[in-house]
């Protein structure tokens, strides 16, 4: 009974403390900005603005937060490509008379780098703006967005999480990429697209695969996210009306420790089965081949996913032979006129002021300037006019031009609505307040 008679008095308590904290927020007329500004790593400006949310680099240096002090900035350590061809597409599109005459697409792209939470930060900075405002000022914190589309990102679990943001304020956000069956309802992300089929077609796919070999009796393996954990839920489904049974389901993700990874090892070992089917994200596959390199896992057939199946990166990295002979469900070869030689054309990027272009051309090159943080070692010293021609490294592989293509589709499509609402014919209608939610 005493707890109980506390209730209501500690109840009170607590809504005074919010009426206070709300009158003294209504006081305050300055809209300000929580944390640092977020700048875009590549930045045009243009009549109307297209935010884009990419993993230039796929992880991070490990580190440990003390909590004692704000944490440092995520220090970055393979999606140039796909800001490539964002950027190809709008350079397209503004020489263009023939969609959106006399209207210039303008950019701001960030770089994920495999983060969740950063693409949070950055879906906010591009629908409310970055910019820091005076004390005195009485600007309105309500405001029109700052960008009328967000493309990317190519996972579905930052998609997840940035689409549940953006969401409520109607902003299109159009993946490439993600294809988390759950990303289709509508009820959660209502402004989320995608040019890609959605995994509830792979998965069912994958298991009428695997049943057409006649392999009844398979292991699986799926990354621990909502990509792998959906995808497999759906094949484990189809598979059992199919009467394939599985022997094991096991799952990872690539930032766990290595005992983790050891017992997928360890199941494999033990396990019966001589099929796997394996619902990872390409980067989860590079840390599996990497193990089962290790042990010499070899002899097993392999069924993939999308992500990794088609993966010219991966197939070089099995060096061991274990994934000869893998199938699995990729997506159509595209060829885009003139995109190739676009993003192979480094030479625009070396004349940029941004302080990213020096780290990828050091990492294109394999060189480092002379100014460079990092130590040089026995690298070779860079001069800025190195050229393509002779390098091969996965920013000049073009494996993922299916991917690529299904990026500049969805800028089109993104300005192809902007053409409609603004009913431009030799011009457009510059009268027109634009609405993220009519693009979308």
């Amino acid at each position: 009974m005493p707890s109980t008679q506390r209730w209501p008095e500690q109840g009170w308590a607590l809504l005074q403390l919010l009426l206070v904290a709300s009158f003294s927020q209504a006081e305050e007329p300055v809209c300000r900005n929580r944390g640092d500004p977020e700048n875009p790593q590549l930045f045009k400006n243009g009549d109307i603005m297209l935010g884009g949310i990419f993993s230039f680099h796929s992880s991070w240096k490990a580190r440990h937060d003390t909590y004692r002090q704000k944490p440092l900035p995520l220090e970055c350590t393979r999606e140039f490509q796909f800001a490539q061809t964002m950027l190809f597409a709008i350079e397209e599109i503004n020489n263009s008379t023939e969609i959106l005459p006399g209207i210039s697409l303008g950019y701001k792209i960030y770089d994920l780098c495999g983060s969740t939470a950063r693409g949070v930060r950055y879906a906010l900075a591009l629908t409310n703006g970055n910019e820091v405002l005076s004390a005195l000022t009485e600007a309105p914190c309500t405001r029109p967005a700052q960008v009328q589309a967000i493309m990317g990102d190519t996972s579905s679990s930052p998609c997840m999480a940035i689409a549940t943001v953006i969401g409520p304020f109607h902003i299109p956000m159009i993946s490439h990429f993600a294809t988390c069956a759950c990303l289709s309802d509508k009820t959660k992300y209502p402004s989320f697209l995608r040019t890609i089929p959605s995994d509830y077609y792979q998965s069912r796919a994958l298991a009428q695969l695997v049943w057409h070999f006649g392999w009844t009796w398979v292991g699986a393996i799926r990354t621990n996210d909502d990509y792998g954990n959906n995808g497999m839920a759906t094949f484990t489904e189809t598979a059992q009306h199919l009467g394939i049974c599985l022997e094991y389901s096991a799952s990872f993700f690539r930032t766990d420790p290595p005992d983790k990874i050891q017992k997928i090892i360890d199941i494999i070992k033990a396990s019966t089965s001589k099929v796997i089917v394996a619902f990872l994200n390409h980067m989860d596959m590079d840390v599996l081949i990497q193990e089962l390199s290790n042990h010499n896992l070899t002899g097993y057939q392999w069924v993939g996913s999308e992500s990794w199946i088609s993966d010219s990166q991966i197939a070089a990295m099995d060096r061991h032979h274990i994934l000869d002979g893998a199938v699995g469900v990729s997506i159509p070869k595209a060829y885009v006129s003139g995109m190739r030689e676009f993003i192979l054309d480094v030479k625009p990027l070396n004349s940029s002021s941004n302080e990213m272009f020096p780290e990828f051309w050091e990492t294109l090159f394999s060189c480092k300037f002379k100014q460079s943080k990092a130590s040089a070692g026995n690298q070779r010293e860079c001069t800025g006019y190195e050229d393509l021609t002779g390098v091969q490294n996965s920013f000049t592989d073009m494996s993922l031009m299916p991917i690529f293509n299904n990026l500049y589709k969805g800028v089109y499509a993104v300005a192809h609505a902007l053409h409609n609402i603004l009913s431009c014919n030799k011009t457009c209608n510059n009268m027109v307040q634009l609405d993220p939610f009519t693009v979308s």
